[in-house]
């Protein structure tokens, strides 16, 4: 079984101080945080818990091995070295399903995979006494980043991707990945008992979020995670515990107001849809309609949205005019908050006024601007209205 070591949590880049938040949160120890990349420390448990609770990583990595290399040889030998025998059992089938690099002299992913992969098979061809390896059992995935000629080598203890929830069977043209949606509304100071609308909601991302937080509902709840086969190295018994507390975490939040509208009936099925996957439809209330008609009698209430970029199908003035009009309905929602990520050039001037704040944030390698609009705190609530 596994004992204390280094986990890594990859996240969009911009969004490392959200994810480090997270990681206390669930009671670990953070060592090191780089560009899209927050390390912690951890056991086991801590495998199904980062699994199953954070909302804003992409995946769990063990480090299993860290060395500098500037030569094929030297990632052979490197890689060798690594204890893969403490991990991978006779049977397994094991891979490096990823490589990248940055400013190294080793660049090429194939050549970095296939050299690594031998270097594996020859490891753990000596231990177990072998010069062929069925690959019939369970999989490993090994995830590689060289930087500036450091290799970082990972066991990928997740598998598919911690944004993809299992609730989105369908989606919008250009979706918002579920996790930088979540770090989004972690990053805003929304809590569930203030309203939350989505005008541009598409197939229901931003409100199904939300939803999930205001219930505290772990995102990792239905789904299933490479590591839950490595029954070698982690109990059974620890995964169906992580879940188990995660059930008894929900709340049913009294007055969760969310809201999503499109201009696309067919999209607003979808995202109904999405919401009922999810578990969270009894929250969110779905709406066909154009953002010219958004408007709330609710004070400090919050737009979060990913509005349309104009980057695929829309004209540039088209997208200037949607801005235009998103900037004017908000203007008359005089007390609430507006939290929009996009990567519109010119999305300040349409809206008609800069940003309290703007982060960048890459949505997969496309740069973009989360504009932070800030509305005015609500006064503070005498001890009866609690």
């Amino acid at each position: 079984m596994l004992g204390k070591m280094e986990l890594t949590a990859p996240c969009h880049f911009g969004m490392e101080a959200v994810l480090k938040k997270e990681i206390f949160d669930l009671g670990y120890d953070v060592t090191k945080v780089s560009d899209g990349r927050v390390y912690f420390e951890g056991d086991a448990e801590a495998i199904c818990y980062s699994n199953v609770f954070l909302r804003t990583a992409e995946r769990v990595l063990i480090n299993v091995g860290e060395f500098k290399a500037e030569t094929f040889e030297e990632l052979f030998q490197g890689t060798k070295a690594i204890e893969w025998e403490n991990y991978i059992p006779e049977d397994a089938k094991f891979n490096v399903v990823k490589a990248a690099s940055v400013k190294s002299k080793l660049f090429s992913p194939t050549d970095i995979q296939k050299i690594m992969k031998k270097a594996m098979v020859d490891r753990l061809g000596s231990y177990y006494q072998r010069t062929h390896f069925e690959e019939t059992g369970i999989e490993f995935g090994i995830r590689v980043m060289i930087n500036k000629d450091i290799v970082s080598v990972g066991l990928d203890t997740t598998g598919t991707s911690l944004h993809k929830r299992g609730y989105r069977l369908l989606t919008a043209k250009a979706p918002i990945a579920e996790n930088l949606a979540a770090a989004i509304i972690l990053l805003s100071p929304w809590k569930e008992d203030r309203i939350l609308v989505d005008p541009f909601c598409g197939s229901g991302t931003f409100p199904i979020e939300a939803a999930l937080i205001g219930a505290n509902i772990a995102p990792g709840l239905n789904r299933k995670f490479a590591s839950m086969e490595w029954k070698h190295l982690i109990d059974t018994k620890m995964w169906s515990d992580c879940k188990q507390d995660a059930r008894e975490r929900i709340i049913v939040p009294e007055k969760m107001d969310i809201q999503g509208y499109d201009l696309n009936p067919e999209m607003v099925e979808i995202a109904r849809e999405n919401a009922r996957k999810a578990g969270v439809d009894q929250y969110i209330h779905f709406q066909a309609r154009d953002v010219k008609d958004l408007s709330h009698h609710k004070k400090y209430g919050f737009i979060i949205t990913n509005p349309p970029y104009g980057e695929r199908l829309m004209d540039k003035d088209s997208v200037a005019d949607i801005y235009k009009t998103l900037g004017e309905r908000y203007k008359e929602l005089d007390s609430w908050s507006m939290y929009m990520i996009t990567s519109y050039p010119d999305a300040e001037t349409s809206i008609g006024r800069k940003a309290d704040k703007n982060r960048k944030i890459y949505n997969g390698m496309m740069k973009t601007y989360l504009y932070q609009f800030m509305g005015p705190k609500p006064p503070k609530r005498s001890e009866g209205e609690r």
